[in-house]
């Protein structure tokens, strides 16, 4: 009728994201813009004690988690030997996390990957975070620039170097490339853009939009450097909840993370490894 007010639309379901800082770049570029979706990232390093994931993470669903209609946590099992798992189950009832044990899985999708480890176990695998911070998380982080005869003990078991690559960028690959080089290693470069993370946030996406819309925007060309171009190399990105805080989201900050598990020894039929440089 004339004059009638219609009812006012039920604002979107809130939604957080807890991430990992090394993928805080991607978690920038992939959430935003989505309504109702804020993110907060835990810090990289966290890698390096991925026993202490569980509890990191526990402490911030406890401390934002209760604001929000839903939550998602962006780590796969990261080394946590499946601790992550049980604490979510047992604690955060409904609360997901990316499906995989490992960034390099989500990232290449659970059948690439497999078939990345059939053809070879000894792999060691680089993400774009990782090309960016080889120096400074592998060859300082190992203590391979104090004691370069480290090499041939942490890398015997190694006879490739896959660059899993996130974005369109020579610089990143010839980076990787040099990397492979200092360990002796044969030299391959994947692209596989965002893999399951980009599905892993349009799924939470997609509860913000109503029922039978799915919210896809934001994850459109993600394979261009100029779509992560907002965070520059070394910057924090932040993303701001409703209690008006940055979630501080490290870009490519902070100090080594685990890079891989070592595989088993190869047979005495590997290949001659090259001299580091």
């Amino acid at each position: 009728m004339p004059g009638e007010r219609l009812p006012e639309a039920a604002p979107p379901p809130r939604v957080l994201v807890v991430g990992c800082g090394a993928l805080g770049r991607e978690l920038v570029a992939l959430t935003r813009g989505l309504p109702g979706v804020d993110l907060t990232c835990l810090p990289a390093e966290l890698h390096n004690r991925p026993e202490r994931i569980p509890e990191a993470v526990a402490g911030r669903l406890q401390a934002r988690g209760g604001a929000y209609d839903r939550v998602f946590v962006a780590y796969a099992d990261c080394g946590t030997g499946g601790l992550l798992d049980r604490m979510l189950e047992a604690e955060f009832e409904g609360v997901e996390r990316i499906p995989g044990a490992h960034c390099y899985e989500f990232y290449a999708g659970a059948a690439a990957f497999a078939a990345l480890q059939d053809e070879e176990v000894g792999t060691f695998y680089l993400t774009d975070f990782l090309a960016r911070n080889f120096e400074r998380i592998a060859w300082r982080g190992l203590g391979l620039a104090d004691h370069p005869e480290l090499l041939e003990t942490y890398f015997s078991n190694y006879r490739r170097l896959v660059y899993l690559a996130q974005i369109d960028d020579e610089e990143l690959v010839e980076r990787a490339r040099a990397a492979a080089d200092r360990l002796g290693l044969a030299f391959e470069h994947r692209f596989v853009g965002l893999g399951d993370l980009a599905a892993f946030v349009r799924s939470a996406a997609t509860v913000t939009s109503g029922a039978g819309t799915a919210t896809t925007h934001s994850t459109a060309a993600l394979s261009q450097r100029e779509s992560l171009g907002a965070l520059p190399e070394g910057a924090t990105g932040h993303k701001h909840g409703a209690d008006g805080t940055a979630g501080n989201l490290p870009a490519d900050r902070g100090p080594a993370i685990a890079l891989a598990a070592m595989p088993g020894r190869t047979s005495a039929a590997r290949r001659r490894r090259r001299k580091p440089t």
